[in-house]
């Protein structure tokens, strides 16, 4: 059987009320780069750490609302890691700008869990053990 390895996670495409406010959000709160490449048009916008992030898309209005609190079928959320050191910081900087978020933690990691402008769930997680020990 042919295998193959994954680098990691590319982008989530996520629906959004207001493109340019949520571009904004994820610039401001979370330090992301905007691509929006003319070839695509209007959209997808990309908004990317390094090469990881999120594809925005407007949404349609008109559609049934998604109930967000719903365990159904559905993104229950996405996740960016983080170093130790950038984890403190990002705590430091949404309480700079009064953003709130919940910390847990899950033994092997840290993990702040913050709703964009459209209550997407943005996790942001560091490993707190060895990273050999972890990823066997």
């Amino acid at each position: 059987m042919t295998t193959f390895d994954i680098n990691f996670l590319d982008h989530v495409a996520i629906r959004v009320k207001n493109l340019e406010a949520s571009v904004d959000w994820y610039e401001q709160v979370l330090g992301l780069k905007k691509y929006q490449l003319p070839e695509w048009g209007e959209f997808p916008i990309f908004m990317l750490s390094n090469k990881t992030g999120v594809a925005i898309f407007p949404a349609n209005a008109m559609d049934p609302k998604i109930n967000s609190a719903s365990r159904n079928v559905k993104i229950d959320h996405f996740a960016f890691n983080l170093t130790s050191e950038n984890f403190r910081k990002a705590k430091k900087r949404f309480e700079e700008l009064g953003v709130p978020y919940e910390f847990q933690d899950h033994f092997y990691f840290h993990s702040i869990y913050l709703k964009d402008l459209d209550g997407h769930t943005v996790e942001l997680t560091a490993l707190v053990v060895d990273e050999a020990s972890f990823y066997k």
